[in-house]
């Protein structure tokens, strides 16, 4: 979740809220984006898993589940993203914030579920005190 709440700082410029919103309004975002960006995490890692995982994940397999949690938040994202920003008008992008052509979806969001899960899954990996990298 640490990495996920500092992108969502990170970002808060490239968002409408930045300029617009009070202080308290931009905690509340970015803690609201965080929690509900850790859920999406969390699903997408469990259908990762049930799609893709076996039992000596993440010895085995762990490409294969982190190409597909990634493939499905990368697609949450643009589907969310075209949604909220276009749709239901819940939150603007700022002029600073690079879009995708056709879609429009902002392109720091889309980096997130690419760069976040990518160094959590490396991490986690790498850190766990159980699991023993030379076998």
């Amino acid at each position: 979740m640490g990495l996920r709440l500092a992108w969502e700082v990170l970002q808060l410029p490239l968002y409408t809220l930045w300029r617009s919103g009070p202080t308290g309004k931009q905690a509340f975002g970015v803690l609201h984006c965080t929690v509900g960006d850790g859920m999406i995490a969390g699903i997408t890692l469990l259908a990762a898993l049930a799609v893709a995982g076996r039992a000596g994940w993440p010895f085995s397999r762990s490409r294969a589940v982190w190409l597909v949690s990634v493939l499905l938040g990368v697609g949450y994202t643009v589907c969310s993203e075209w949604l909220n920003v276009y749709i239901r008008g819940c939150w603007g992008y700022s002029a600073l914030m690079p879009t995708l052509p056709v879609v429009g979806t902002g392109l720091s969001p889309l980096l997130q579920w690419i760069v976040v899960p990518t160094m959590a899954q490396w991490l986690a990996v790498r850190r766990a005190p159980w699991i023993d990298l030379a076998h």
